[in-house]
């Protein structure tokens, strides 16, 4: 397992990360590359239990997707399979597994303050707290990609299905743009990387 994970997570996080899995017998998967999400929990049909995290995160966004998994695990084992997803069970497990991995040792002293926030009530994805999103991109390899919650109202942007939409109007939670082609209306979650066209 410390060979899977060493060039995955932060050095000083390793032994931490490792102290968690050994405790839980959990098996860890590392995949490629998924658009719809960063990691995932499963109880197995073998009553096995799996987490996988994607290959292409930075290390820090890859810590916290794996403890956010892990938390699910630990929510499940002590509050059973019928508690929601991300309900206040798993907030508190993943906020209790988490303090530990939130010093200067592990994360940036620029990411501590975003993180320390975003933890006093944390979402389903960190993906919907922008501001913490646009702090760990910075650690991302460099691409053409922006997010969504990035281009202005009126431009144009290649999404990863290849079509052309122009930026509608920012919703509650979402952003309704216009597919160019057709006139149809779709909504982005705000994590969603983009190509700009203008």
């Amino acid at each position: 397992m410390q060979n899977q994970l060493q060039d995955y997570v932060p050095a000083h996080a390793l032994p931490l990360v490792l102290n968690l899995l050994e405790q839980e017998h959990v098996m860890v998967k590392i995949k490629k590359e998924r658009k719809t999400r960063h990691g995932d929990y499963r109880f197995l049909p073998n009553g096995k239990h799996q987490i996988t995290v994607n290959s292409n995160l930075n290390e820090y966004r890859f810590l916290i997707t794996l403890i956010h998994e892990i938390a699910h695990f630990e929510a499940y084992k002590l509050y059973g399979k019928f508690i929601k997803p991300h309900g206040i069970e798993w907030k508190r497990t993943f906020q209790h597994l988490m303090l530990p991995f939130l010093n200067p040792e592990i994360f940036p002293n620029e990411l501590l303050p975003l993180l320390a926030k975003h933890f006093k009530n944390p979402k389903a994805s960190s993906d919907t707290d922008a501001p913490l999103t646009l702090a760990l991109k910075q650690f991302d390899e460099p691409n053409n990609k922006t997010y969504i919650f990035q281009v202005p109202l009126g431009h144009t942007f290649l999404a990863n299905n290849g079509k052309v939409f122009k930026m509608n109007k920012k919703r509650v939670k979402r952003f309704e743009c216009v597919e160019v082609k057709t006139g149809r209306l779709y909504l982005f979650n705000p994590n969603a990387e983009v190509e700009l066209i203008n």
